[in-house]
């Protein structure tokens, strides 16, 4: 038997001798706190006890205020003028979950804004002059609101504007050497769905909006998003999750509800783990393999049946996901192995591993490309094949 060399003594009040065996549970939380960095009392008390996050300034999450304005200033014009808006978002777990928060908002503000999300096979990520196009011949708006994209986009935000259309960026990327020239509020700071969170925010509390119950059904779609894109979870990001897990368990949202119930989570204990793991992935995966707005729609819906039916839809969509990532994962490991074979040794000699075929659907390929990084250790790269364009994705290790 292998002895025990130290153990935890809960809630013991003194500190041992130095040479005392044992050590409390407040030095094991310091020591873990220590090795994230989270030294000073401050930023302990910060990191354990998060503030409300409807006190955070925008200071606090990195948003120029100058901008800020601007963008509510432009956001109450397009309201007041009764202008076509359009919230343009990602397709992804937190590009959704920013998008229900933008346009549910504004239309409860009494804005004539719409959703749109860009097919993942024909349009792309972000903007995209097709995108624009058909945006302009089903709304014909005069402003467009991103979420959780267009930091780089600089030229099709140009072609918007010929299209006379004026574009509000909202996004969390890293900004590139040339931006936009458009209204932009941005911060890495937050996720997608944070920043869209605290836009809105800012702009209920410039209309005197003050509902309790509508402040925590917005913290819980920012927080799945903000867990969901796996930024720290710390600082802004902490304060969301912190009291936004709470709000999750006491959602009124029946999409959200039915997504729960979908996913077989016991309400009371759900947590990050289960955030990340079981309601991320189905809102993920209709983007990957179909459509995002149906996810849209669930978090959206004030339908119980509605909601039942689409949390049914995402969860047949998130298995027929996982099933076709296994198969897919497993015929690349077989082009690794033939590759290895093939150059006579038995193990890899690549220090980056690349593999392609025609039947890879790309909505899955980035998790392909991880699962190869979790059994190789090794920078690889998945791309999907086609007839004129093909796509690929890739994934890396620490220190690459």
């Amino acid at each position: 038997m292998v002895k025990r060399k130290w153990e935890i003594i809960s809630n013991q009040k003194t500190n041992p001798s130095a040479d005392d065996p044992k050590i409390t549970t407040d030095k094991i939380i310091k020591l873990l706190l220590k090795n994230r960095g989270i030294i000073s009392s401050k930023t302990i008390a910060e990191f354990l006890h998060p503030s409300d996050p409807y006190s955070l300034t925008a200071k606090d999450v990195g948003i120029s205020l100058r901008d800020l304005k601007n963008a509510l200033s432009r956001i109450q014009k397009a309201i007041l003028n009764k202008e076509s808006i359009v919230v343009y978002a990602d397709y992804d777990a937190d590009g959704i979950t920013a998008g229900a928060i933008m346009w549910e908002n504004l239309y409860r503000l009494g804005a004539k804004v719409m959703p749109y999300i860009p097919q993942r096979e024909n349009e792309g990520y972000g903007f995209s002059k097709q995108g624009l196009d058909s945006v302009k011949s089903q709304y014909g708006p005069t402003l467009i609101i991103s979420v959780d994209h267009g930091i780089t986009a600089f030229e099709k935000i140009a072609y918007a504007k010929k299209l006379g259309i004026d574009v509000i960026v909202t996004d969390h990327h890293v900004k590139p050497k040339i931006l936009p020239e458009c209204i932009i509020v941005h911060t890495t700071k937050l996720c997608g769905a944070g920043i869209s969170w605290f836009v809105i925010k800012e702009l209920l509390g410039s209309r005197l909006i003050d509902d309790e119950e509508q402040k925590k059904e917005l913290l819980s779609l920012a927080t799945i998003g903000t867990i969901a894109d796996m930024v720290p979870l710390t600082g802004p990001n902490r304060s969301i999750v912190k009291h936004g897990l709470n709000a999750i368990k006491h959602t009124k949202r029946l999409g959200l509800q039915a997504l729960i119930k979908n996913a077989g989570v016991e309400m009371e204990k759900l947590g990050t783990y289960e955030v990340s793991h079981l309601l991320a992935p189905r809102l993920n995966a209709m983007g990957r393999l179909v459509h995002a707005m149906d996810a849209l729609r669930l978090l959206c819906t004030k339908q119980s049946s509605k909601a039942e039916e689409l949390a049914a839809k995402l969860g047949m969509t998130n298995r027929e996901r996982q099933l076709m990532t296994e198969e897919t994962t497993l015929h690349a490991k077989e082009l690794v192995k033939s590759l290895t074979l093939s150059q006579g040794s038995t193990h890899i000699k690549q220090k980056l591993i690349f593999v392609t075929h025609e039947t890879y659907n790309q909505g899955i390929i980035g998790l392909v490309a991880g699962k190869l990084v979790e059994a190789y250790h090794l920078p690889s790269i998945v791309v999907s094949k086609g007839e004129i364009i093909s796509k690929a994705s890739a994934r890396s290790i620490s220190g690459f």
